[in-house]
């Protein structure tokens, strides 16, 4: 059965307003991941006219934003993490390779944390990831890639603090 973006967005309402914390993440990451298989969704959402980041749908009493984006060519973002949110990726085209990051000293809003290499491992289309608070990683993108993310709020709106690896 096909998904429709309002579909999808009151699951994600539904699970996220009767278990707000990890768990109901995990039961949207799921979620995510049978969408990645809709070939119409994805072709509807992620199609060569989106851009790099796309809000395509911002909830708006729980605040969470799910995002399409579209990357043309190879890219690696430094460690981050969503500041006082969580985010789930989702791979729908291409590979994006994770990396996980330790904290070894924190950042503040004057100075740039320290961290540590944990572990890396790749995320194939129909793959999803939960990032919780405070969850350091970098994605990189060897080539082109198609995603649907989900953030907790828009972070746009959010000052986020720098991360340098050791």
């Amino acid at each position: 059965m096909g998904h429709t973006l309002e579909q999808f967005a009151a699951a994600c309402h539904r699970i996220l307003a009767a278990e707000p914390g990890p768990e109901g993440r995990q039961k949207v990451c799921a979620l995510v991941q049978d969408v990645l298989k809709d070939e119409a969704f994805i072709a509807t959402h992620l199609g060569d006219g989106v851009s790099e980041r796309k809000i395509i749908y911002e909830d708006p009493q729980l605040g969470f934003c799910v995002l399409a984006h579209v990357y043309r060519s190879a890219r690696e973002s430094p460690p981050h993490d969503h500041g006082p949110s969580w985010a789930i990726y989702g791979q729908a085209r291409g590979e994006t390779v994770m990396t996980d990051w330790a904290i070894v000293e924190p950042a503040t809003q004057n100075q740039s944390g320290k961290v540590r290499h944990l572990r890396s491992y790749t995320l194939k289309p129909g793959m999803a990831h939960v990032y919780n608070e405070g969850d350091v990683h970098s994605p990189r993108r060897d080539g082109p890639t198609r995603l649907i993310r989900i953030e907790g709020t828009n972070m746009d709106r959010v000052r986020r603090l720098s991360y340098e690896r050791m």
